[in-house]
């Protein structure tokens, strides 16, 4: 497929998804994000010759929410390599991604980095000797340079919203504690977790932050080749949820979602590609994103389980 297919592919993808009747539903309990129109419509690719080709509302930003927790993960992997995997497992989740149940199941170690007490733990990890102000610059900082774009920003509106009103996150925070696998107290763990979900990317920045996953030699050179490598299986396994089997078996592309209705997904060494559509499934993952993800991928042939790649 020519580029210029390509991007005539992006926009038939686009108008198809503002035709769709059901858009799914906004996440209403952080009302920062019930705000925001559930008709919102953006995807970008970045390939690895460099190029970068975009659709709808590409350049609006939006909360990341989740799909941060690939940015702290790659920054926890880089601190602490395999340690890391003393405090959080690396097993799909068949529970919500905010399950106290799971946790209290499995004494206290989330499954993974993705469900939030996971993320949690990896936040607590990358605070150990630094300030809160001090972790999220160092986070800002990091994805700032994998995007090799200055103007990302943290929306304190947001994470103002999300502290008042994420009820369920402090539990999560309580048990970990209740478990000692904080080692920092609730609020200030839950502090820098609040806002590094609160980052606002749009989907060409996202797009461009992935890069670095996909493997492109243009990139910059931020994480070890394992530590990508095992970011990617991960996002593949875990990156949706207990809805992860089906978005593998639908669109077969490693990818990490976000209750902001964004979704990142890597195919390596062919492209990077961010989608955001605010509608959430019942499981908390984009409907159109899964939806536009699936119709690109057998679209061009993309799935990682693909004979012809």
């Amino acid at each position: 497929m020519s580029k210029t297919d390509l991007h005539q592919t992006l926009l038939d993808i686009c108008a198809d998804m503002a035709g769709c009747n059901d858009k799914g539903a906004v996440a209403n309990y952080i009302p920062e994000l019930a705000k925001v129109s559930p008709d919102r419509f953006g995807i970008s690719v970045c390939l690895a010759d460099g190029q970068q080709f975009s659709a709808g509302d590409a350049t609006a930003r939006f909360s990341v929410q989740s799909v941060s927790k690939v940015f702290t993960l790659a920054i926890a992997l880089g601190r602490y390599g395999d340690g890391l995997w003393r405090r959080v497992g690396r097993e799909p989740s068949t529970h919500e991604f905010n399950s106290v149940q799971e946790l209290e199941l499995r004494k206290g170690i989330p499954p993974n980095p993705f469900v939030n007490a996971g993320a949690l733990v990896t936040t607590d990890m990358i605070l150990a000797g630094s300030t809160p102000a001090e972790t999220l610059g160092e986070m800002l900082r990091f994805v700032r340079q994998a995007a090799s774009d200055d103007d990302i920003l943290i929306d304190p509106a947001v994470a103002a919203s999300e502290t008042i009103t994420g009820h369920k996150n402090w539990a999560l925070a309580h048990f970990l504690a209740s478990f000692k696998n904080l080692e920092h107290p609730c609020e200030r763990t839950l502090g820098v977790y609040f806002h590094h979900c609160a980052i606002e990317m749009t989907c060409e920045q996202l797009a461009h932050f992935g890069r670095f996953l996909a493997g492109f030699s243009h990139s910059p050179s931020l994480v070890s080749r394992d530590n990508v490598r095992s970011i990617n299986a991960l996002m593949m396994t875990c990156g949706h949820y207990n809805g992860s089997g089906e978005f593998a078996y639908r669109v077969g592309i490693p990818a990490k979602s976000g209750v902001g209705g964004g979704i990142l997904a890597i195919l390596p060494g062919k492209a990077s590609i961010a989608v955001w559509s605010p509608g959430l499934n019942k499981q908390g993952n984009s409907l159109l994103g899964t939806r536009a993800l699936e119709a690109l991928s057998k679209s061009l042939e993309w799935s990682v389980f693909d004979s012809g790649r």
